[in-house]
């Protein structure tokens, strides 16, 4: 997978090292040679990953990091910090900044290839949650956050069978978070699709394999996009690659520091929040984009598609399918006498009535106005026929309460039923027919159901 990877450092000499490196992998690179350019470029060009230096005169790459972090147009672009320094103060530091990781000159390159892999594709994903979300906000399904980014702390789970370490890491992260720990496999899977905002791993546990642990989580469905941080000896490096190929999210180095912890906990912690809101927002544009606002009930989109497929089947052979379609009777006298307020409250009314009188295979749809359809699917044109008549009874039974309840009104329905016919049929057929059908009912008389058979 390729990537355009921004390139930072105020010596020429390491810019032309890395970028002839990165080149030769295909990657497509950027350079920069100090901070106020690195930020312009990271602004016009959207890069996917930035290597970043520390030691730069003027603005230093922390700076760079924390301007590229607090931006939200480049926040979620992952920002790989290089240094000739190995202090635990300025990993700790840059960790705080919004760095996603720390690599030491000289670059070990096996290491810097499968870092830059592993972020490649994380902002992969990002990326198409992004792009998904914007197109909701453009088409106007999405009007805010449908989830809570903020909130302190999360619930992680801690899987080591080092019964010291372990207790000394859930000890750390007691302080912020709500850590649980395992020491066995069997029950941390189990554990794991619960409600978990982080899986720490002990990739050297004597007792079980914690890649392969780490591999079962990115296998399974459920656990699939669950952040997990693994604590790696880095003098263990075809561990460490072994860990980022198969899809860990971050590296903690052993003997375990507790503000590098701290540091890589909280950023795998925003980072998963930030993910969950996207895909939040993104099913809530696709909820919005099938279901009637007013009603709560699938709107004439999504009826399409089901019943589309619903009548090839039956005219292939399989189960006929039998369709509904229903009009309130003069709801734009009720508009006109009580305004629209109250009409409404009569459309929401009504649908609680047809979702509670039609069986859980079939599908109640408004169909735009005061129109509503029911598709049926398996189900003769005689037992719609019986179904339509108790929908109708029931709408007809009893009073609609309104304004608060201060006021009764009798509600009556017309409805149409048709069936499939077999080879041949058309979903546009079929709803002409019950509409035709439904029609006849209001020119007869209302409140009266109509069936067609052909």
């Amino acid at each position: 997978m390729s990537a355009r990877i921004l390139v930072v450092d105020d010596i020429e000499a390491n810019v032309r090292l890395l970028e002839a490196k990165l080149t030769a992998e295909y990657y497509e690179v950027l350079v920069a040679y100090d901070g106020p350019t690195a930020l312009a470029i990271a602004a016009s060009e959207k890069p996917d990953i930035v290597l970043l230096d520390v030691m730069m005169p003027g603005m230093d790459g922390f700076s760079v990091c924390r301007r590229l972090k607090d931006d939200p147009e480049t926040r979620h672009v992952p920002v790989v910090l290089v240094t000739a320094l190995d202090g635990r103060a300025d990993r700790v530091a840059g960790l705080e900044a919004g760095a996603d990781e720390f690599l030491t000159k000289p670059i070990d390159d096996v290491l810097l290839f499968a870092r830059v892999r592993s972020l490649t594709r994380l902002k992969s994903v990002m990326d198409e949650l992004r792009q998904r979300e914007a197109s909701g906000r453009r088409v106007g399904v999405i009007a805010g956050a449908a989830s809570r980014m903020g909130g302190s702390g999360g619930r992680i789970l801690i899987v080591d069978d080092n019964i010291r370490q372990a207790e000394r890491v859930c000890a750390e992260l007691a302080v912020e978070h709500r850590p649980i720990v395992e020491h066995g496999v069997d029950k941390a899977i189990l554990v794991a699709r619960g409600p978990v905002d982080l899986v720490i791993v002990n990739t050297a546990s004597k007792s079980f394999d914690g890649l392969r642990f780490a591999a079962h989580l990115r296998s399974d469905e459920a656990t699939r996009n669950l952040p997990v941080l693994a604590i790696v000896d880095y003098d263990d490096r075809p561990r460490l690659v072994k860990a980022l190929e198969i899809g860990v999210n971050d590296i903690l180095p052993r003997p375990v520091d507790p503000q590098e912890l701290a540091a890589r906990v909280r950023t795998q912690i925003r980072r998963k929040r930030y993910t969950d809101y996207l895909r939040d927002n993104l099913d809530q544009s696709l909820e919005l984009a099938v279901t009637d606002q007013l009603t709560g009930l699938h709107n004439r989109r999504y009826m399409a598609s089901q019943l589309d497929a619903l009548v090839r089947r039956a005219a292939a052979g399989g189960d006929p399918v039998s369709l509904l379609v229903i009009d309130i009777d003069h709801f734009k006298k009720i508009n006109d006498s009580f305004g629209h307020d109250v009409g409404d409250e009569v459309l929401r009314e009504f649908a609680v009535r047809l979702a509670s009188n039609v069986r859980a295979i079939d599908l109640p749809v408004r169909f735009g106005g005061e129109e509503f359809v029911v598709v049926m699917p398996d189900t003769e044109l005689d037992h719609a026929h019986r179904i339509a008549e108790r929908i109708r009874l029931h709408v007809a039974g009893s009073p609609f309460r309104v304004m608060d309840g201060q006021e009764l009104l009798t509600v009556t329905i017309s409805i149409g039923v048709a069936a499939s016919l077999g080879e041949g049929e058309r979903p546009d057929n079929l709803v002409k027919r019950a509409d035709e059908a439904m029609y006849e009912a209001k020119l007869g008389g209302r409140n009266r159901v109509i069936a067609r058979a052909a």
